[in-house]
């Protein structure tokens, strides 16, 4: 169950990764936060793929980025808008939600890509991961009720809309992974990782730019001003490092995208963390008691797997 535990070590540094965002987003502009985000993510991946190109030094090995015309970088384009869409939604959301908050909304994402993957894919759990996926929803509702205390209606908060659309546009992009990744003799695109991975960043640094400078440069004096952090650089290296182990673990043949989903929600307990410490957010009592159903979910799954 290789392909589990790097689910599991994608979730450690999701974690870090959405520390670090909200960190970035505080009292920030959010378009620019963003931009810069798809920026330095795409500098980290064009080496490879200029090497890639040019050379033969990368060649059988994990990093080589595969070649090839528009009958595949289409693919890669509609991907970038997804998780764009994703990103864009979410890293409102975050800026004007407690982390502590943000995790068990994001929590039902592996419910709504399992739903996804049962009716596409024909994936089916076993008891033990039925009792994983009960439990995290569970976690999520008694979660989310936390949020009244702290003056916040799910109900009315747009906020949370916009968290909820995130979430979704993020298990879509999930099911869209799995499909990417697949062997086209098996119905799926058969695309090279490493392609995808290091393209669909170059694709959104060039929306983000046009949004940058269409939609944000002309009203940036009557917005939030935008300040620089080091942490926004920190926010593209565990990106991408997520990224590299959940593709990875993908194109392993017996991994079920809706365990690697549900196991990637692991991350709640290392952003808990850092809410609680950094941030210092309210009613960690009540949160840490449903943090672990949480926990209880992501062992379920693990027993689930094995």
């Amino acid at each position: 169950m290789v392909w589990l535990a790097l689910a599991f070590l994608s979730a450690a540094l999701l974690g870090c990764y959405d520390s670090f965002k909200k960190k970035s987003l505080r009292d920030n502009a959010v378009i620019p936060v963003l931009f810069l985000n798809t920026l330095f993510s795409s500098l980290i991946f064009l080496p490879f793929i200029i090497l890639s190109a040019t050379t033969t030094w990368l060649d059988d090995t994990i990093f080589c980025v595969a070649s090839g015309g528009w009958e595949v970088h289409k693919y890669i384009v509609l991907k970038s808008c997804i998780v764009l869409s994703s990103w864009t939604f979410g890293y409102f959301a975050m800026k004007h939600l407690p982390l502590t908050i943000v995790g068990p909304i994001n929590a039902t994402r592996p419910v709504m890509t399992l739903v996804g993957a049962l009716a596409i894919y024909g994936e089916q759990l076993n008891a033990w991961q039925w009792a994983g996926v009960l439990l995290a929803i569970l976690s999520f509702f008694l979660l989310s009720r936390s949020g009244k205390k702290e003056g916040i209606d799910f109900k009315h908060d747009k906020w949370v809309y916009f968290l909820v659309l995130a979430a979704a546009l993020g298990a879509a992009s999930g099911l869209y992974d799995k499909y990417l990744m697949a062997p086209v003799d098996s119905g799926g695109a058969g695309l090279d990782r490493m392609m995808v991975q290091s393209w669909y960043n170059i694709y959104q640094m060039a929306m983000m730019g046009c949004v940058l400078a269409w939609v944000w440069w002309p009203v940036r004096h009557r917005t939030a001003p935008f300040r620089w952090d080091w942490a926004i650089v920190c926010i593209s290296i565990f990106l991408r490092a997520v990224d590299f182990v959940y593709f990875y673990a993908l194109t392993i043949p017996d991994a079920m995208i809706s365990v690697v989903s549900m196991a990637r929600r692991r991350w709640v307990v290392v952003s808990f963390i850092f809410g609680a410490v950094f941030f210092h957010e309210k009613n960690l009592k009540a949160k840490a008691v449903d943090l672990a159903l949480v926990m209880l979910g992501m062992l379920c799954l693990w027993i689930g797997g094995h």
